[in-house]
């Protein structure tokens, strides 16, 4: 449920900073008859997003079991995938993402640019929240079976990032967002590896892949799903006691090379730009 919650805070409070900068915007520009365009793309995106998630889950039933495991590790993989270039983005782009809005805004002057506008602003972070969320879901319901609690897990932090998000336009709430995006990040890439290990194992059970029975490591006798610490790891991480070794090698890299792009970018993004030398001052 931590892991979902975390995932819907940030998912969720990144759409809602979207939708406070588009609706601060236009009130400052004296514009509030467009707002319910705004809201009308908003809801739109939700929508959207919704039908979406209802389609993964409900779409690959009365498939074959390999049927099954393929399509659930592909999206699983895809779902990574999103996540990993959402992460990288919001490194660099967290600076320059109220200016990058606010020059759309002035671009759309009539009213389905603005639906579009919000449309696309909010419904992408839509789909990836929808897509990611699945396959934690799907990952964390094989270990444990539980099915509710992620979901409700991800709705609790949906929810509290719309609070946030009202008390920040509203002015009641200051929030160090660099340093929350660089901490949740960091713990997106640790639950990202764990989806990805999940969607190859789907993709060997569905005999796309080779080396289901190479197994890595096997810790079943140690750490039981059905413990506390086993289903903390489970729900978190998507930790599996017994690993193939194709997935270990891709947790792994996954989490060596996306943390190393990660942790370069985001300082790199907040380096402080060089003073320039006043003319004259070099001789």
């Amino acid at each position: 449920m931590l892991a979902n919650f975390l995932i819907g805070l940030r998912e969720g409070l990144e759409a809602a900073l979207i939708v406070s900068i588009l609706v601060a915007y236009l009130v400052k520009s004296d514009r509030r008859h467009d707002l319910r365009y705004i809201w009308l793309g908003v809801g739109i995106a939700v929508a959207v997003s919704l039908a979406f998630g209802a389609a993964l889950t409900y779409g690959p039933r009365g498939l074959t079991f390999e049927a099954q495991e393929l399509i659930g590790g592909t999206l699983s993989i895809v779902a990574v995938g999103f996540v990993t270039w959402m992460v990288l983005w919001m490194a660099t782009a967290s600076r320059t993402l109220s200016r990058s809005l606010k020059g759309s805004l002035d671009h759309a002057t009539r009213p389905w640019p603005l639906v579009v506008v919000a449309l696309l602003a909010v419904g992408r972070e839509g789909l990836e929240t929808a897509l990611f969320i699945w396959a934690a879901t799907q990952a964390a319901a094989r270990g444990t079976g539980a099915t509710t609690e992620p979901l409700i897990g991800a709705l609790l932090g949906i929810l509290a990032a719309v609070v946030l998000g009202y008390l920040m336009y509203r002015g009641a709430l200051r929030i160090n967002l660099s340093k929350f995006f660089t901490w949740t990040g960091a713990f997106l890439i640790l639950v990202a590896a764990g989806v990805l290990a999940y969607g190859i194992h789907d993709l060997q059970e569905a005999g796309f892949l080779p080396g289901l029975h190479t197994i890595a490591f096997d810790v079943s006798h140690v750490i039981s799903l059905d413990s506390l610490l086993g289903s903390l790891l489970k729900g978190i991480f998507n930790f599996s006691p017994v690993t193939t070794v194709l997935e270990a090698l891709a947790w792994v890299s996954y989490v060596a090379i996306v943390g190393t792009l990660f942790f370069r970018r985001n300082r790199a993004a907040h380096r402080p730009a060089p003073t320039p030398i006043p003319q004259g001052a070099a001789s």
